[in-house]
């Protein structure tokens, strides 16, 4: 089984915010700028499904192109998601929406599952496990934040 780490390869120096500055920065934002520069497999969407921030290995696992034209993409549409048939249909939208990212929007709760889609102009399929979470401004949710891992069979 697959599973997801974070690795800190670098030192986290917060950026120093009045108190009143920080009020400003929603966790959806935060996350948002450091699924950016992440050298691990991770995206985040909104609460509508679009991708507001993906780190370029995510991108490139994905085969959404580079990071900054997925930005604004619904997640759903951007990926040619298929099923696990030997035939690898295409998923129908209420499977697709089933997705994990998606799924940690819609329960507000921790979501995980396997995705499988279509790379490239080869169709080459790749499957990842995601780990999803939702993210909260204050006590409602913003958005969610999901870490990839290729399997490999």
């Amino acid at each position: 089984m697959a599973h997801v780490e974070l690795s800190l390869s670098g030192a986290f120096v917060p950026q120093a915010r009045t108190p009143a500055e920080a009020e400003f920065v929603s966790s959806v934002e935060r996350w948002a700028s450091t699924v950016a520069s992440a050298v691990e497999p991770c995206l985040v969407v909104d609460l509508s499904g679009l991708i507001i921030a993906v780190s370029p290995s995510c991108s490139e696992l994905l085969g959404l192109g580079k990071p900054v034209e997925a930005l604004g993409q619904r997640l759903a549409s951007a990926l040619r998601l298929i099923d696990f048939t030997a035939g690898a249909g295409r998923l129908e939208t209420a499977e697709a929406d089933n997705i994990p990212p998606l799924q940690a929007l819609r329960t507000e709760r921790l979501a995980r599952g396997l995705m499988r889609a279509v790379i490239g102009v080869e169709e080459t399929p790749v499957t990842v496990d995601a780990v999803a979470t939702p993210l909260f401004s204050g006590d409602r949710v913003a958005g969610s934040l999901t870490f990839l891992s290729p399997v490999r069979f």
